[in-house]
């Protein structure tokens, strides 16, 4: 056996970064294991909410020192190019992945928690404790396991994971880009068959990441063509497109993206982040929902360690109330908007609403937002 722990963490996105410099913060020992060494880009529209830096503040992790961007506004087409603009009601900041997960992963280092590069392959409850084996050839020992691996592994698959069993028609690309666009400025553009969100992150980079339905993509031979062909319709996209220069060597993609509700707890194993529900890329929600499911979550642990009065049985079933509490209706906001949206001919009578009535367009990008988080009493 290689080593025992309090907690470990199955990925070291946002939600187990955050989660396990909570709990190590807190005097618990976390040990985190993460597929790829640090620092690395990931398919991600990396726009986050304010509503969670009174949380970071909290951690010690406040990202200014980074210098991210500073969102205070969005801009929302449709296919045909209408437009409509609005201020963000908490607004949000840019920062890419490529320096955010790394300096959480620095920050949890710095207090003590053990991170080691390499894939879990396998977990085994033995009741009172698990047993993980990795890719590596090594096992380790934990009280509690949570898996924060994001929005599919092959971990599902070997949890026989309910929404694992159906294909998803859905495409993520992503790119950084250098080009001219507002500092201050997210947009949502629509095409057919998907949508686009542009933001800067730090350093004046523009971050685009785009959703697609396969269909719409599959009569293309490249990633390349399709946005000429079809992204480019969209008046805003060309224009976006043809004044910016990428960055990467070739875009990011991730298929398989799935929408479909997912356990929050399965065979014992605490699931945060995208491992535990995905809402739509269009609400800009994504990243702040992660943050906040680990905050969840740690505080619950934080509670059970200190005073043990929760069985097993009692915390799984507290959290995953307090999940679909906390993120259901923004979930099932999120997708009646893709719903609605993914339609030309609702889009247009949609947006065309908001065009005679703006002041409709914060309450419903509130639907898909929370409150800026409490900070925890511990």
């Amino acid at each position: 056996m290689e080593g025992t722990t309090d907690v470990l963490i199955i990925g070291g996105g946002l939600a187990g970064l955050t989660c396990a410099l909570h709990l190590i913060r807190q005097g618990i020992s976390v040990r985190l294991i993460e597929k790829k060494a640090y620092p690395h880009h990931k398919v991600c529209g990396e726009y986050i909410s304010n509503e969670v830096m009174p949380y970071l503040q909290w951690l010690d992790a406040d990202p200014s020192p980074l210098h991210p961007s500073a969102i205070s506004k969005l801009e929302l087409s449709t296919v045909s190019g209408k437009l409509i603009s609005a201020v963000l009601p908490l607004g949000g900041f840019g920062l890419s992945r490529h320096k955010f997960d790394q300096f959480l992963a620095q920050k949890i280092i710095a207090q003590g928690c053990i991170l080691d590069c390499d894939t879990v392959t396998e977990v085994n409850d033995q009741q009172n404790h698990f047993v993980l084996n990795t890719l590596a050839g090594k096992r380790y020992q934990a009280k509690f396991i949570i898996g924060a691996y994001g929005k599919r592994d092959l971990l599902d698959q070997k949890l026989s994971r309910a929404f694992i069993q159906n294909k998803s028609p859905w495409l993520a690309v992503k790119a950084h880009y250098t080009g001219l666009f507002p500092d201050e400025l997210v947009g949502l553009h629509h095409f057919k068959g998907g949508y686009c969100g542009v933001s800067k992150v730090e350093d004046g980079v523009i971050n685009i990441c785009y959703l697609v339905h396969y269909s719409s993509f599959k009569r293309f031979k490249d990633i390349q063509t399709h946005q000429q062909q079809v992204l480019w319709k969209n008046e805003h996209l060309q224009e976006i497109f043809s004044n910016c220069t990428m960055l990467f060597e070739k875009a990011l993609s991730i298929s398989q993206i799935s929408f479909q509700s997912k356990e929050q707890v399965k065979d014992h194993i605490f699931m945060i982040g995208d491992t535990a529900g995905l809402i739509h890329p269009l609400c800009g929600n994504g990243m702040s929902m992660a943050i906040h499911s680990a905050k969840l979550l740690a505080e619950l642990l934080v509670s059970h360690f200190r005073d043990n009065k929760l069985s097993r049985q009692e915390l799984e079933l507290t959290y995953t109330r307090t999940w679909a509490r906390t993120f259901n209706n923004r979930i099932r906001m999120g997708r009646i908007l893709s719903h609605l949206l993914s339609n030309e001919k609702t889009a247009e009578v949609l947006l065309k609403g908001l065009t005679n009535f703006p002041a409709m367009l914060a309450p419903i990008i509130r639907l898909t937002h929370g409150k800026p988080l409490s900070i925890p009493n511990t």
